[in-house]
């Protein structure tokens, strides 16, 4: 193993280490799951924080976890550090012995080694071989995608991975460039995707080619589909009282999220019955109120943290779930019924603000709030 290249700096880190303390500060020993390890600065931290808790870190890169090696030797007794991507989760677990998790973090998208690596070729600012692969062992590179693909096949890459709005005009010289020469280069396509889009619509937004950089990453890595697997089944993995946090880069990532999540703090019984059916209610309660982002202090200081979206959410235990609703419901009618003829006036209500209740809030609050 080399020098470490690139910088690392955690993003979020004293807010991921307040949600996800309630979950690994438990009595007894806890299992804390890294599903995105890079440099291992959140990793770090967690170990630190909570002597008693177990750390599995994941991730896709050698050379991250390499590094995150011995960053955490002197942990050495209580990590286990795994060649894998998040959607494995499961099958890892099962080998190591883990049939739950007390807390897992997702912190999506590409880290500071790949940025930073100039011979990766994620970043359109530099020049590189088009590589982009998160795991150098295996797969299709940037370059294979740039130079095989058709027309219609690329230019839906560019437009959904991207969201692109210029996805055609790009794919179509993108083709044309290749018919005279193999594109190699990721100087070369940044010139030709700056080149294919408007002058106005360069002047705003940021680098012309940041957009299709992150589709054919999103491509070659098969990011979304990954996540889309990953995030219910680490969901179904945590214990009562479990937590999950996620750190998303883009809207598309975001919106997986938000729907892996919404699906868990529904209720899924019939909306006109007056109490909840067993088994139907809410199996998680939202942590934060929508997306939490980082304070101007800490974008200042680390600029990769200003399009940062974090989401969290807590198992709730069933029983005590179902029991809260049902006093909330009997409180309810109660009130209801106060407001009926012949039962007393409508000033007599109790005020609702005592209304009784488990604690663990509506899908719709959180700690955040």
């Amino acid at each position: 193993m080399g020098e470490l290249r690139g910088t690392h700096v955690p993003v979020l880190l004293e807010r991921c280490l307040e949600l996800l303390a309630p979950a690994l500060g438990r009595n007894g020993r806890t299992v804390h799951v890294d599903a995105t390890l890079g440099l291992a600065g959140h990793a770090e931290a967690v170990l630190e924080a909570h002597p008693n808790t177990v750390l599995i870190g994941l991730d896709r890169d050698t050379e991250a976890l390499a590094h995150s090696r011995v960053r955490l030797a002197r942990f050495a007794d209580r990590i286990h550090l795994e060649h894998a991507v998040y959607d494995e989760l499961p099958e890892v677990l099962d080998r190591l012995g883990y049939p739950a998790i007390d807390g897992i973090l997702f912190d999506l998208g590409v880290s500071s080694l790949q940025l930073d690596a100039p011979d990766r070729g994620f970043a359109y600012a530099q020049d590189a071989p088009l590589d982009m692969r998160m795991d150098q062992t295996r797969g299709v590179t940037a370059e294979e995608v740039v130079n095989t693909y058709g027309h219609p096949e690329l230019a839906r890459v560019l437009r959904v991975y991207g969201e692109e709005k210029f996805a055609g005009r790009i794919a179509s010289a993108i083709i044309r460039e290749r018919e005279r020469a193999r594109i190699t280069s990721s100087a070369r396509l940044a010139e030709l995707v700056r080149e294919s889009i408007p002058a106005p619509a360069r002047r705003t937004g940021g680098h012309p080619a940041k957009r299709t950089f992150q589709a054919l990453r999103i491509e070659v890595n098969k990011e979304l589909a990954a996540l889309e697997t990953a995030l219910p089944a680490a969901l179904d993995k945590l214990t009562v009282g479990g937590r999950m946090v996620v750190l998303s880069y883009h809207s598309l990532e975001d919106r997986l999220t938000k729907q892996a999540l919404a699906d868990r703090v529904r209720s899924k019984g019939p909306v006109d019955l007056p109490v909840e059916l067993p088994g139907s209610g809410p199996t998680f309660r939202l942590l934060s109120r929508g997306a939490e982002l980082a304070g101007e202090a800490e974008v200042a200081a680390n600029p990769r943290a200003a399009s940062v979206r974090l989401r969290a959410a807590e198992r709730l235990d069933p029983e005590a779930a179902q029991q809260g609703r049902t006093d909330r419901e009997r409180y309810r009618r109660r009130v209801k019924a106060m407001h009926q003829p012949g039962t007393g006036s409508p000033g007599s209500a109790t005020d609702s603000r005592s209304t009784p209740g488990d604690g663990s809030g509506t899908d719709e609050e959180g700690e955040g709030t």
